[in-house]
C-alpha cells in the first residue's frame, strides 16, 4: 500500500478533525474522525476516537472480525465517560471511519457521514452510506444522491459516537478482496462535499500513486470551497496492490 494524508482547518478557527495510519507486519489501519460540538468538545471527542483505535491496534488484533466491535464500542465508553467528566453531554460527539487491511483482505466500518470509498478500474465500487437525514431520504426514494450535498438537512445526523446507543450503532463491511480494488479513500464531509465522485475518479485515472491523487482533490476541494464558509476537511488516500506494502505520507509534506 501507498498512502497520503492531509487535514486543514478550511476557513474555521478550529479543525476539530482526527485521523490516525498504523502499520504492522501484519495488518494496517486507517482511521478518520470529525468532532462535533462546541467548545471545542468535537476536537476532543474525535481524538479520543482516534486514540482509541490506535491503543487497540497496538495492542494488537487477534480476530479481525471482532476489532470493529469491541474497537468502536470502546470508543463509545471513552467519549460518554468525557461527557461526565466534563459535564458536557451534548459537546462531545464525532463521527467515524475506518479501514483495516490483514493479509489480501480489507473491512470498512463508520458511523456518521465521514465516508470511505472503495474504487476499482477507476470507478467507485462502494461508498458506505451517510447516517444522515439526506440519505435516510435517498434511501426512501424522496430524493436522488446527488441531492445530499446540498440539501438544507445535509448536518443532521442519525448516528455518531458520544450519543447514547440501545445497541451498537456503527456499520460493518464484510471482507473485500484487496486484488479487486484500486484504491481507497477516506474522508470527512468537509472534504467529499466539495470534491465529487465524478472528479474523484478522473483524479483517479491521472495520478501514480497517492500523494497525486490526494493532492488533485485537494486542489479541487479548496478551489470549490473558495468563498464560502469552508468545513475542516480531512482525507486519506491509499492506493492498495495485494502483496505489497509503500509507506506513504502527507502529499505538503
Amino acid at each position: 500500500m501507498d498512502y497520503a494524508l492531509i487535514t486543514k482547518p478550511g476557513t474555521r478557527e478550529n479543525n476539530e478533525d482526527s485521523m490516525v495510519a498504523l502499520e504492522n507486519d501484519v495488518c494496517s489501519l486507517f482511521v478518520v474522525a470529525d468532532g462535533l460540538g462546541g467548545h471545542s468538545g468535537g476536537e476532543v471527542a474525535s481524538a479520543i476516537a482516534t486514540d482509541t483505535f490506535r491503543e487497540c491496534f497496538d495492542n494488537g488484533i487477534d480476530d479481525a472480525g471482532a476489532f470493529f466491535p469491541e474497537t468502536f464500542m470502546a470508543a463509545q465508553l471513552s467519549i460518554l465517560e468525557e461527557q461526565k467528566t466534563r459535564n458536557t453531554p451534548y459537546d462531545l460527539k464525532t463521527t467515524c471511519v475506518a479501514l483495516l487491511i490483514t493479509d489480501d483482505t480489507c473491512r470498512i466500518a463508520h458511523i456518521g457521514d465521514s465516508r470511505a470509498y472503495v474504487f476499482q478500474k477507476n470507478r467507485v465500487r462502494l461508498r458506505t452510506l451517510d447516517h444522515s437525514v439526506p440519505q435516510m431520504l435517498v434511501t426512501s426514494g424522496s430524493i436522488k444522491e446527488k441531492h445530499i450535498r446540498n440539501h438544507p438537512d445535509r448536518n443532521r445526523l442519525l448516528r455518531v459516537l458520544g450519543t447514547d446507543w440501545d445497541s451498537p450503532c456503527f456499520d460493518a463491511s464484510d471482507d473485500i478482496n484487496i486484488s479487486e480494488c484500486r484504491a481507497f479513500l477516506l474522508c470527512t464531509d468537509g472534504f467529499w462535499e466539495l470534491c465529487d465522485e465524478k472528479k474523484m475518479c478522473t483524479f483517479l485515472k491521472k495520478s501514480g500513486n497517492a500523494a497525486q491523487w490526494l493532492g488533485l482533490m485537494t486542489d479541487e476541494v479548496e478551489k470549490n470551497g473558495q468563498g464560502r464558509d469552508m468545513d475542516n476537511f480531512t482525507a486519506i488516500a491509499i492506493f492498495a496492490e495485494a502483496g505489497t506494502i509503500h509507506h506513504g505520507g502527507d502529499p505538503n509534506g
